[in-house]
C-alpha cells in the first residue's frame, strides 16, 4: 500500500501516526466548512443532550457544546486515536461536566433508551456495518421526537464516489435515495433532504 493510499485508509479508522495526522486534518480545512454548514440547516435547543456518533477529532463536540451552551455533548469513535483527540480538544468541557467521550461503536451503541435529543453523524455513515440496524440503534437512543442529522461531503451523485469507494477500504458513498429508504426502514420519520449542489454537500434530517 502507497503512503498516500496509508494515509486515506485511516479516514475509516484512524491509527497510528498516520491517524492522527487525519483526526487533525479532520478538525480543519473542508470539514469545518462543511461541518458549519450542516450545522446551519439544523435548529438545536440551548439545553439540548446530544450524541456525534463517529466524533473523530472532537472539533463537531466542540460546535455543538458552543449551538447547546446549558446542554451535554457526548462523542463516540471506536478509534481510540480519534477518543484522545477528542478528548484534549473538548477538556474543559469534560472537566465541567457538559461533555464525555467514550470509545465504542455505531453498531453497538451502549446508551439507554431516549436519552438524547439530537443524533449526529458527521462524514462517517460511510463506514457503518448493517446500515438500517445502525440506523435503528440511532433511533433507540432517540427522546420521541429527537433528531437525526446526517452531514456527509459527497452525495453519492458526484462522479467522485467511485474513486474514494476504491482507495478506502468499506467505504460506501449513499445517495440522498439511498438515505432515506434506510432510516424509513430503520423506523424514522419526516425525513428532510438539504444539498448544497455545486459541491454535493449533503444533510439529512430524520424524526424518531
Amino acid at each position: 500500500m502507497g503512503l498516500v493510499s496509508k494515509f486515506f485508509s485511516n479516514t475509516r479508522k484512524p491509527e497510528g501516526f498516520f491517524g492522527r495526522m487525519m483526526v487533525n486534518g479532520m478538525n480543519g480545512g473542508g470539514h469545518a466548512k462543511l461541518a458549519e454548514w450542516g450545522l446551519s440547516e439544523v435548529s438545536i435547543a440551548e439545553n439540548a443532550d446530544i450524541l456525534d456518533v463517529g466524533c473523530g477529532g472532537g472539533a463537531n463536540i466542540a460546535r455543538l457544546l458552543r449551538r447547546a451552551p446549558k446542554g451535554k455533548v457526548t462523542g463516540i469513535d471506536y478509534s481510540p486515536v480519534s477518543v484522545k483527540k477528542s478528548r484534549e480538544v473538548n477538556t474543559a468541557a469534560i472537566a465541567e461536566g457538559r461533555c464525555k467521550v467514550l470509545e465504542g461503536s455505531a453498531a453497538a451503541l451502549p446508551f439507554e433508551e431516549g436519552c438524547f435529543d439530537i443524533v449526529t453523524a458527521f462524514e462517517t455513515v460511510y463506514f457503518w456495518p448493517e446500515i438500517e440496524e445502525c440506523f435503528a440503534g440511532v433511533r433507540r437512543t432517540l427522546k420521541e421526537g429527537g433528531r437525526f442529522v446526517v452531514v456527509n461531503e459527497d452525495d453519492g451523485l458526484s462522479g467522485n464516489n467511485e474513486k474514494w469507494e476504491k482507495m478506502i477500504e468499506g467505504m460506501h458513498t449513499y445517495t440522498p435515495d439511498e438515505l432515506r429508504t434506510h432510516l424509513t426502514a430503520a423506523g424514522f420519520k419526516d425525513i428532510t433532504v438539504r444539498r448544497e449542489g455545486s459541491r454535493h454537500w449533503l444533510c439529512v434530517t430524520a424524526e424518531k
